[in-house]
């Protein structure tokens, strides 16, 4: 027999597995001769009132074998003799893609400029430890892309852009927890998405797919205004029937090189600003209505902020970004000589802190002065912007920070707290590394956020600096239908990097269509 149930319960009852198993065996009156399989499907917490509730959708098998929570299949065919399409770019919306190549007979080769996962770390630890930055391993760049050692988070509002079921039983089939079926915001984890990312990449070789790590794509092989390949920092040329172009929004030099091949790319809207951090103590006390900690069953608190301010008669938007509860604050920079931070949270996220990026919209008339550079202008910006805080801060990957109540008053911090941010802070006059339509906005924004969130100008909330990849400044521009580039044929266009996709979820279902809309056009071809 399946009961399906929805249930509104206390965190010590829902989230504790043996008081839930007890609770429903008492719900259902079941006999000490059942035997219950008891599985969750949805969950999320609702603190809007003092007492926080856990909102829970659960089925319940009793003497019967249930069936599997993953539908979706998992058997990749042999492609190793198959035609070939190009893939740029190893993270999410390159590996989703090959992976639906394979599905649908085709042979993907994937170009990683970076090193595989394992590698990576080191590279990772030099940036923290040693303040050395490798351009071409970082925290953007290498298997798995910028979310594989930047958080993890799996949610996203683009349902339309695809099936976001299927992407997630993808990662439970290769090794994620299936606890991502069942939250309302899953979260999989740094340290937990690196062996995913691994398992993925067995799929992707078993199945005659190839990855080359450490091998930059530096030009493309143009026949008219049709893409036939690729060429590879050894000069190798690469061919196939088409190329998906899924590098991630922070491969400038791609940009760079589309721009002096004339292939046509946009400007794009984009945000800038800083992280704050608090002690996570301080959130939950704010979210969960608690006196001291959030006691042993409530995950980590979050939130989420949005205003709307004026800055010289422009309305301007500025809201919370890639909020990290039990997190760390970590460097995200590409190149020496410039600074940029970013958030994650380990699967626990049980680090005594709580960050989250702070961003105000950036204009089209804060790029007037750079337009010069065409549709490199928000590039640009946001290179002078990350250099300045490197300037301003050492030049080395030490960020630039300030107290939130200082910013607000103007006022150089004396001292600053502790930080998860391991290159180290340095007290800095955020208003000489903002641009001033950055700046005054978020001063704004911090004195609504604290009348909304009372407790959250705490004096132990600092600033750290800067948050400025919260997406690509530029789009390279795609049919609506087709996914392909309106004047180049065979060139996909995809993820982050295109300007189409905002995390792992909207990149990785991406990463899906553009597969799909490539066979459709040229497997037959």
């Amino acid at each position: 027999m399946q009961h399906n149930l929805t249930l509104t319960l206390l965190p010590e009852i829902a989230l504790d597995d043996d008081a839930f198993r007890q609770y429903i065996n008492k719900k259902l009156n079941l006999r000490s001769t059942d035997q219950p399989f008891i599985r969750k499907t949805r969950q999320s917490i609702d603190a809007r009132s003092r007492q926080v509730k856990v909102n829970v959708q659960a089925e319940v098998y009793v003497n019967e074998q249930p069936p599997s929570l993953i539908e979706t299949p998992l058997e990749y065919p042999d492609v190793s003799n198959r035609p070939q399409a190009l893939i740029v770019g190893c993270g999410p919306a390159g590996m989703f893609a090959a992976l639906r190549l394979i599905e649908l007979g085709i042979k993907p080769i994937l170009f990683e400029r970076g090193k595989d996962v394992r590698a990576r770390r080191r590279d990772l630890a030099a940036i923290n430890k040693e303040h050395i930055v490798n351009p071409e391993s970082n925290y953007c760049f290498g298997e798995g892309g910028a979310g594989t050692y930047s958080d993890g988070k799996l949610y996203t509002r683009s349902n339309k852009r695809g099936d976001i079921r299927r992407v997630l039983e993808i990662f439970v089939g290769h090794g994620a927890n299936e606890q991502i079926l069942i939250d309302t915001h899953p979260h999989i984890g740094t340290n937990k998405l690196p062996m995913v990312v691994a398992e993925m990449r067995k799929s992707i070789l078993e199945a005659g797919g190839e990855i080359h790590f450490d091998t930059k794509v530096t030009d493309f092989i143009l026949e008219g205004n049709t893409l036939k390949g690729v060429i590879t920092d050894d000069k190798t040329e690469h061919t196939g029937i088409g190329v998906i172009l899924a590098t991630g929004h922070s491969a400038r030099d791609i940009y760079e090189l589309l721009d002096q091949r004339n292939i046509l790319i946009e400007s794009k809207s984009f945000a800038m600003g800083v992280r704050i951090e608090h002690p996570q103590s301080v959130i939950d006390q704010i979210q969960y209505h608690c006196q001291t900690d959030r006691g042993p069953y409530l995950p980590a608190a979050s939130y989420s902020l949005v205003t709307q301010t004026r800055y010289q008669g422009v309305q301007r938007g500025v809201f919370s970004f890639c909020m990290c509860p039990g997190g760390f604050i970590v460097p995200a920079a590409t190149a020496s000589g410039e600074v940029v931070v970013n958030g994650m949270s380990p699967s626990r996220r049980d680090s005594a802190y709580a960050n989250s990026g702070i961003v105000v919209s950036v204009e089209d008339i804060d790029l007037l002065p750079y337009k010069e550079f065409g549709a490199l202008a928000g590039l640009q910006y946001q290179k002078e912007v990350e250099q300045a805080a490197c300037k301003l801060a050492g030049e080395t990957q030490t960020a630039p920070a300030q107290l939130v109540t200082d910013f607000i008053n103007k006022k150089i911090s004396s001292e600053l707290r502790e930080t998860s941010y391991q290159p180290g802070i340095i007290p800095v006059d955020l208003y000489e590394v903002l641009p001033p339509n950055i700046a005054f906005p978020l001063r704004d924004a911090f004195s609504d956020f604290g009348r909304k969130m009372k407790g959250y100008l705490s004096g132990d909330a600092q600033l750290i600096g800067v948050e400025s990849r919260t997406s690509s400044p530029v789009r390279i521009p795609r049919e609506r239908d087709t996914c392909e580039h309106p004047v180049v044929k065979g060139l996909f266009p995809c993820g982050e990097g295109a300007g189409y996709a905002g995390g792992i979820m909207s990149a990785a279902m991406d990463g899906q269509r553009c597969a799909e809309q490539l066979v459709g056009l040229y497997a037959s071809a």
